[in-house]
C-alpha cells in the first residue's frame, strides 16, 4: 500500500517505520523542516519535502501526525486535489468532523507514548480507528491490523475521554515521576532509588484494580504524616498545592465505599 506522512514527529516516526517493516510502501514524508522529513524519510525510503503541494497525489492513504491544531488549516490544503483518497489523522481529542466534507476521512489512534530514538513493539499497542464511510473505516482497519494486535473500532467522542484518561495515566503520572525526581535529587539521592517502587506499582496493576493497589498516608487519611509532608513542601506552594488534591482524592475514592483498597 502507498502511504503518504505529514508530519515527522514521535508518532509519525513510529508509526511509519512499522508499517514499512511490514511491507508498505511509504511514499513520501512532508514536515515543516526538510531535516525532519529527511530524517524520516531515509529511514523508510520516500521522498521529502517541506512543500504539501509537492506530495504525490496518488496514495493510497495520507496519515496525518501533527499537533492537533495545525489540523484544520491543514487539512484543506493537503486535501486539495485529492478530494477522493483517504485522509486519516492520529489525534486522540480531534473529532472525525475536522475532515469537514471530505469523502473519506478517519481516525488511526495508537493509544502509547512516543520518543523518536526509542523503539516500540507496535504489536501490542491498542489502535483505535473511526472512518466517515465503511471504506475508510475498512482502510483504517487494514492499515492498523498490519501493525497491530490490538485494533478497535470507537467514535470520536469515546475517544475523547479515551485521550482524557490517557493524561492521567501516562503524562500525569509522569510528571509525578518528576517532581519526585525533584525531591530525591535535592537530597543528594539519585533518581534511581525510586525504580523498584515505580516498577512493582506498575506490575501490580496488570492484575489488580488501581483502586484496590492504592496504598499510602492519604488512604487512611493519616493526619499527622499528611501535614508532616505538607511542611516539607513549604516552600514549593505548588508542590504543595498538588500534594494536598492528590490525598483528597485518594481519600474521597477510599471514602466512597470501594472494598478491597489496601492500607
Amino acid at each position: 500500500m502507498k502511504i503518504v506522512f505529514v508530519g515527522a514527529g514521535r508518532l509519525a516516526t513510529q508509526l511509519a517505520r512499522a508499517l514499512h517493516a511490514k511491507g508498505h510502501d511509504i511514499t513520501a514524508v512532508y514536515s515543516r523542516t526538510m531535516e525532519s522529513a529527511s530524517e524520516l524519510a531515509q529511514a523508510v525510503g520516500g521522498m521529502a519535502t517541506d512543500r504539501v503541494e509537492e506530495l504525490p497525489s496518488d496514495a493510497d492513504a495520507y496519515i496525518i501526525a501533527v499537533k492537533d491544531s495545525a489540523l484544520p488549516s491543514l487539512i484543506p490544503v493537503l486535501a486539495h486535489g485529492r478530494e477522493q483518497r483517504f485522509f486519516f489523522h492520529t489525534a486522540g481529542s480531534v473529532p472525525l468532523t475536522v475532515f469537514g466534507r471530505l469523502a473519506h476521512g478517519g481516525v488511526i489512534y495508537p493509544m502509547q507514548t512516543f520518543s523518536k530514538g526509542r523503539e516500540v513493539d507496535f504489536t501490542r499497542i491498542p489502535v483505535f480507528i473511526e472512518g466517515s464511510d465503511a471504506d475508510a473505516l475498512q482502510l483504517a482497519r487494514t492499515i492498523a491490523t498490519s501493525v497491530s494486535g490490538n485494533v478497535t473500532e470507537l467514535d470520536s467522542e469515546r475517544r475523547r475521554y479515551l485521550h482524557l484518561a490517557a493524561v492521567f495515566a501516562c503524562n500525569f503520572a509522569n510528571h509525578c515521576y518528576t517532581l519526585a525526581a525533584d525531591i530525591v535529587e535535592q537530597q543528594g539521592l539519585p533518581f534511581e532509588t525510586m525504580l523498584p517502587l515505580i516498577e512493582e506499582t506498575a506490575r501490580k496493576v496488570q492484575t489488580m484494580h488501581p483502586r484496590q493497589a492504592q496504598t499510602g498516608p492519604a488512604v487512611r487519611y493519616d493526619e499527622n504524616v499528611i501535614e508532616a509532608q505538607r511542611a516539607l513542601l513549604a516552600d514549593t506552594p505548588l508542590k504543595q498545592d498538588i500534594y494536598s488534591l492528590m490525598s483528597m482524592s485518594i481519600h474521597e475514592f477510599r471514602s466512597s465505599g470501594v472494598t478491597g483498597v489496601q492500607e
